[in-house]
């Protein structure tokens, strides 16, 4: 069990006026003690209280839950596992809730009387988990490592005739060949106008030479993601394509610059936002700055005109303008940053200058 990351857990509920909490995220349970398992459609939980050790609820059919922190309470698949978690919560109290615990468990326990009243706690968890330590920052910066690496391969399989799903079917091997274990999302491969897509899917579209080119890839490494945007051109590129190009490494480097300890979310994407719209292209930035980002890529907490809390060393999270324009052109650029002290760290190393391939 981590002592230090569960006293923040804790903290949080106390603030929240909670003394006890069921946690159902099976990457929360695992950054809490360190047992990871995916459940399918059985149950399992671990039960945090305001003192004590946490009880973690697991099935017989899981890994050996013993030696992590936690008292277990085992259970077969002809078991109940609502009663067994009413049997331990204090009834005359509310229970925090996680965002993710199935309806076909919750109302059991809200009928069972489990807690005087049931509480969205979520947040408790996931603040805390928002906040990097030292060790989960160099994991970060060695999966952010591995991603650049990586970019300069995707880079090197442009060639005519190769589709986007080729190219994209292709990264997994060579993610893992440096050492990554898994995308951390599905890779986004764009050629030409497909680039305008922000979540455009692969297809069995062709390269063909002149047409430019978006890579929003990352890998899971060591548990921790990773995730990077470059956008490259394979011809000369016109005066209108570099103007777009411009604008969005301006609105880039310009959030990038104002990351620090104090300024909220909202500032830093409206550092980015307003360098677009005095370029003109506004209405073609359709969506949020950026997103928090660790043992999943899309964590809590965006970066977004209406997220209004300071951000705090240790958060890391994306920095991704863009301009999208259907039927002519895309352009995106993403970095990772850590917050630090007195400013950020930006994770990605590979260069965002205009490239022509």
């Amino acid at each position: 069990m981590d002592e230090k990351r569960l006293a923040r857990v804790r903290e949080n509920l106390q603030s929240l006026g909670l003394e006890q909490a069921l946690i159902v995220d099976p990457l929360s349970i695992w950054w809490l003690c360190g047992y990871y398992t995916e459940p399918y459609e059985r149950f399992l939980a671990l039960l945090v209280r305001a003192e004590g050790a946490p009880t973690l609820f697991a099935n017989r059919l899981f890994p050996d839950a013993s030696g992590c922190g936690a008292r277990v309470v085992s259970f077969s698949d002809t078991d109940d596992p609502v009663a067994l978690v009413a049997a331990q919560t204090a009834r005359d109290r509310p229970l925090g809730v996680d965002k993710d615990l199935a309806a076909r468990w919750l109302v059991p326990l809200m009928e069972s009387r489990a807690a005087s009243g049931f509480v969205l706690a979520s947040g408790a968890v996931d603040d805390a988990r928002s906040i990097k330590d030292a060790r989960e920052q160099e994991l970060m910066r060695a999966a952010s490592a591995t991603n650049d690496r990586a970019m300069a391969w995707l880079v090197d399989q442009v060639r005519p005739g190769v589709t986007e799903r080729q190219i994209a079917d292709g990264l997994l091997a060579e993610y893992r060949r440096l050492g990554a274990s898994d995308h951390s999302f599905a890779p986004i491969v764009s050629f030409a106008d497909h680039a305008a897509d922000p979540h455009h899917e692969p297809d069995d579209t062709p390269f063909a030479p002149g047409d430019m080119v978006l890579f929003d890839v990352g890998c899971k490494q060591d548990w921790y993601c990773s995730d990077m945007t470059r956008t490259f051109f394979t011809a000369n590129p016109t005066g209108h394509q570099r103007a777009v190009y411009d604008a969005v490494l301006r609105a880039n480097e310009a959030a990038e610059k104002i990351v620090r300890p104090g300024m909220t979310f909202a500032e830093i994407d409206r550092a980015a936002r307003s360098v677009i719209e005095e370029a003109g292209w506004g209405a073609a930035f359709t969506h949020r700055l950026g997103h928090q980002i660790g043992l999943v890529d899309h964590e809590p907490g965006d970066v977004s005109e209406t997220h209004n809390e300071p951000v705090r060393p240790g958060q890391c999270f994306s920095i991704e303008p863009g301009i999208y324009l259907p039927g002519d052109m895309g352009v995106r650029i993403e970095d990772l940053v850590i917050v630090t002290e007195d400013g950020c760290e930006v994770l990605n190393r590979y260069p965002k200058g205009l490239t022509v391939l």
